[in-house]
């Protein structure tokens, strides 16, 4: 990459940081709405990466992101916020204009451009996005999703919501594509939420951290045993089920404050 190249890059991530980092959904939609239902989903075709936002790795806030050679099979689970009126008109890191009313989304590793499959696991939604920008930067959040792409999976007044992020690849048929079926009598579609605050080999060095977070009443730290190919038994330390994502918000915040900031969201 040349000099002009590396700062453009630079300069394209700080705009980026500036728009989509830990948004949360506390950003504004506009007045007056577009019907969400009249603008379509991108279909996903093969771009080449774009010239600007895909470097190996950059830092934001201290924590380094390294870009994913590409996202074929890449699935993750986890919480969606939305930006708007806030960012629209600015650049993403892709060197595009943010347009809050386009099916577009941000992402921190995944390359850019980069076709998804965004399911709302709550109520079963799914639309696909088309991810041109960085972000969002809190370690509670996946995907920062365009207004109208919150719109459509009815997450704009809640703010956020819990996820499945599922790349696509313009080739191949799209596996999210089917309909999803949830369980509305469960918390969540009958997904669970976690906080995951550390995973070892050892057991004593889990039960150590265990009892640690349970001595702050944070509520119910469990260890749980999981056989990893090529390491053996791993014994990761979660909090939970928790019963929404604003409860996970408000522990992870006090997770930061008693100086456990080495955590993850997971979803069973």
């Amino acid at each position: 990459m040349t000099t002009h190249a590396r700062i453009g890059v630079t300069i394209l991530l700080m705009l980026t940081i500036a728009g989509c980092a830990g948004t949360g959904g506390r950003d504004a939609g506009p007045a007056q709405a577009p019907d969400a239902s009249r603008i379509p989903d991108p279909v996903p075709r093969a771009e080449p990466r774009s010239r600007y936002g895909n470097p190996e790795s950059y830092v934001v806030n201290g924590q380094r992101y390294h870009v994913m050679a590409s996202g074929d099979g890449h699935v993750e689970q986890g919480i969606a916020s939305w930006y708007g009126t806030k960012f629209h008109g600015r650049r993403t890191s892709s060197g595009e204009t943010y347009d809050m009313y386009a099916m577009t989304a941000a992402h921190a590793r995944l390359p850019l451009p980069t076709y998804a499959r965004v399911t709302n696991l709550e109520n079963g939604r799914s639309v696909v996005v088309r991810i041109n920008d960085r972000g969002p930067f809190a370690k509670n959040r996946i995907i920062d999703l365009s207004y109208t792409a919150a719109q459509k999976l009815d997450m704009v007044r809640k703010g956020t919501a819990l996820v499945e992020v599922r790349a696509l690849d313009p080739g191949q048929p799209d596996p999210g594509a089917a309909p999803v079926y949830v369980d509305a009598g469960q918390p969540l579609g009958g997904h669970r939420i976690f906080v995951q605050v550390g995973a070892f080999s050892s057991e004593q060095n889990a039960e150590r951290l265990r009892a640690n977070l349970a001595s702050h009443t944070l509520g119910s730290v469990r260890l749980f045993q999981a056989q990893v190919p090529g390491q053996g038994a791993v014994y990761r330390v979660r909090i939970g089920p928790l019963a929404s994502v604003d409860q996970a918000d408000r522990l992870t915040q006090e997770l930061e404050r008693i100086g456990h900031g080495d955590y993850r969201i997971v979803v069973d």
